[in-house]
């Protein structure tokens, strides 16, 4: 008979387990345990926040099918369909300014930077609020897509668990991957292109330690999307999508190369109404509570007479696969989507842009294939199949990820027939949009903040680095001299204590110094003091740790 003052024997093993695994990490059967349950568990995010998205919608805008939502608000009186998106706007507005930093919705950027520069975290509590501001936009008339929010939730969820298991680098950006593949795999009933996008897009490298766990994910988050939802595919074609004969093959080249320069528009026009909206900001004094709100109320005037541009736009876009439009009709809807997303992100009211994009593309295609089969009819096959490979022309090229897109394509319209044409204009349309921004649209708002990552690791790898934990303290063992450090201060050349090595290298080259005094400078007018100096040498050896470091990491 078991003593009862002793401990359970099973509870006293699993506390010895759950310590081991919180200070030594997980080992690699563990973490494919639990790369299932963090799929199990953004899966059921991802689902969520759609039924949460359409059950709003549907109580907002009175109707009980909201795949047909635009259909429905065309029978709306104006002054609905022109408040409710000023109305979401406004609360949109609120949420952001009490609960951010900077009143802007996190989305897959944010996501990218977490895999890059923090270890594979992103921040937890705006996250949250973001999710929560996109999932309003999105139910109230905000003309973007729910695909960047879920991937950002899925990164909020996978950054609580690095915390509690205390994962390192490599097992935190493993465990973001997993959790992103998952909610974009529970978002398109696409496993493949799930596993795929959280490498391509998110992790940047296709190491095959990542690869296990990703795909044990991304099947669980599959799995609850058929759970939920049936073995379907979210758009339905016709039943000829065959190409006529290879000849057809160069108008696909054509289109390639129209898809990404409507992608780079699609991308400048959005980055383009953001710097607008923020000089007219500064200029009015108008409270940033009130930007959603007033974006809200330009898309609610277009939506009056254009209720397409609503939501996702899943209707418009399945309409333009299976042809149900003229061409003259197809490029109206382009022009009016390209500046109502534009004014939906630039009014930063939240959402993404991969649903957007393949409204867009499917658009596009469509009137391509409407002009070209009525200019060629001999040599082409059904028009509708331009609208496919628009589709994923554009989106790929938004997103810098050609393969997910490819894949992600066919999965979500069933449609493996037709993989040359797709293939042919993503290609083209990748190469197109990666010479005219910083290869995708996540990347290019990176960018624009300052966060190079676009160039790859020998770039962002330098602003990981501050100087301080490199130099030599002033009077340490082998330290610069001083009175020539106090000389070279007085000269201008110095560095600040916060500074990282991306200020400290250029200048190592412009002055071909051996060290360069880390100074800082009193109010007032008191003297500068010498911390210490930052020696070349030390500066390139802990550059190359970190590139090796990273390189294993993505070849192991």
């Amino acid at each position: 008979m078991s003593d009862p003052s002793q401990p359970n024997e099973p509870t006293s093993r699993f506390m010895r387990q759950w310590h081991v695994l919180r200070d030594k990490g997980p080992d690699e059967v563990q973490f494919w345990f639990i790369a299932l349950l963090v799929g199990i568990a953004a899966g059921s995010a991802a689902v969520g926040f759609r039924f949460a998205v359409e059950g709003l919608q549907s109580f907002v805008y009175g109707t009980d099918d909201v795949a047909q939502l635009h259909s429905f608000a065309a029978s709306l009186d104006w002054y609905w369909v022109l408040l409710i998106p000023v109305c979401g706007g406004l609360v949109v507005g609120l949420l952001l300014h009490h609960f951010t930093d900077d009143a802007r919705v996190k989305s897959v950027a944010e996501v990218i930077e977490g895999a890059a520069l923090n270890e594979g975290r992103v921040q937890r509590k705006q996250g949250l609020i973001s999710s929560l501001a996109s999932m309003i936009t999105l139910s109230t008339g905000g003309s973007s897509g729910r695909e960047g929010p879920v991937v950002h939730l899925a990164g909020v969820m996978s950054s609580y668990v690095a915390r509690w298991i205390n994962a390192d680098g490599i097992h935190g950006r493993d465990l973001l991957g997993c959790a992103v593949a998952a909610a974009v795999s529970a978002s398109f009933n696409a496993p493949i292109a799930g596993a795929l996008f959280a490498l391509e897009v998110v992790l940047r490298h296709f190491a095959v330690h990542a690869f296990a766990p990703i795909a044990i994910a991304s099947v669980a988050g599959t799995v609850i999307n058929r759970l939920a939802f049936g073995d379907i595919t979210e758009f339905t074609l016709p039943a000829q999508t065959m190409l006529a004969f290879y000849q057809e093959l160069p108008a696909f080249l054509i289109l390639g190369l129209l898809c990404g320069v409507i992608g780079v528009v699609l991308m400048r026009s959005i980055f383009l109404a953001d710097d607008w909206a923020t000089s007219v900001q500064a200029r009015t004094g108008l409270p940033r509570w009130a930007r959603p709100a007033c974006a809200g109320l330009l898309l609610g005037c277009i939506a009056i007479f254009y209720p397409h541009i609503i939501g996702v736009g899943y209707e418009t876009t399945s309409n333009a696969l299976n042809g149900g439009m003229l061409a003259h009709e197809a490029i109206v809807f382009v022009i009016l989507k390209v500046i109502a997303v534009a004014i939906t992100m630039g009014g930063r009211m939240g959402g993404g842009v991969f649903s957007p994009s393949l409204m867009v593309g499917a658009l596009t295609g469509l009137a391509f294939g409407l002009i070209a089969t009525a200019v060629f009819p001999s040599v082409s096959g059904d028009g509708t199949l331009y609208a496919l490979a628009g589709m994923g022309g554009v989106a790929a090229a938004v997103l810098g990820a050609p393969i997910s897109t490819t894949l992600i394509v066919f999965e979500l319209t069933g449609d493996w027939q037709t993989g040359l044409a797709v293939m042919v204009t993503v290609s083209l349309s990748s190469a197109v949009a990666s010479r005219l921004v910083h290869r995708s649209f996540f990347l290019t708002q990176l960018e624009r903040r300052g966060i190079h990552l676009a160039a790859g690791p020998q770039a962002w790898l330098l602003g990981t680095f501050q100087v301080q934990t490199i130099m030599r303290a002033a009077g340490a063992p082998r330290a610069a001299p001083e009175a020539e450090c106090q000389e070279m201060v007085m000269a201008g050349t110095w560095l600040a204590t916060d500074a990282t090595l991306e200020t400290a290298m250029p200048i190592f080259e412009k002055t071909n110094a051996q060290f360069i005094p880390v100074a800082h400078f009193p109010e007032g007018d008191a003297p500068p003091e010498v911390w210490g100096a930052l020696f070349q040498v030390d500066a390139l050896k802990a550059l190359n740790r970190a590139m090796a470091m990273t390189a294993a990491e993505e070849h192991s």
